[in-house]
């Protein structure tokens, strides 16, 4: 397979038009995944859980909408700065059992939390109902996760 080199960049205006930017009408599923580290211990729970320590948690955020004018349905900068605002920066390096609302800090709960924060998040910036967070996924190790779905939190503007 023989490569080339491009020799003309593609130019708006001239190469393609503004009406030609958008390809479809349809919904697609856009995501964006996260780490942070925090600690944490169990209560009521009989195992090494019980006692403080720490994971890597892997949080992927899953959006859903249909693109705009230039075929983008949210910006990745934008899920970046809202899970930043309203999750990362609140949990990353925390002793979770103290920053969160009462609440054992296990990842079930965890997650509905942060589904909560995306939602309002999402609502509060106008973007809600033309973008709907359809998943959020909790990774507490590489191999374990909980997840919540819009139809699970009872959104019903998702289904």
């Amino acid at each position: 397979m023989e490569y080339e080199i491009p020799t003309k960049v593609q130019q708006l205006g001239s190469d393609i038009q503004a009406d030609q930017l958008k390809y479809h009408d349809r919904e697609v599923l856009v995501s964006k995944e996260f780490t942070f580290d925090s600690a944490h211990h169990l209560h009521c729970y009989e195992g090494k859980c019980k006692s403080l320590h720490g994971h890597t948690y892997k949080l992927q955020v899953i959006m859903r909408g249909k693109v705009d004018h230039r075929g983008i349905t949210i910006d990745f900068a934008d899920i970046k700065r809202i899970a930043k605002e309203r999750i990362m920066d609140r949990l990353d390096h925390r002793y979770l059992n103290e920053v969160l609302p009462l609440m054992n800090t296990t990842a079930e709960n965890m997650v509905v939390w942060m589904y909560e924060q995306l939602i309002d998040a999402l609502r509060s910036e106008g973007l809600y109902p033309k973008i709907k967070l359809e998943e959020v996924r909790l990774w507490e190790t590489p191999t374990s996760y909980a997840a919540v779905t819009a139809a699970m939190m009872g959104d019903a503007a998702s289904e």
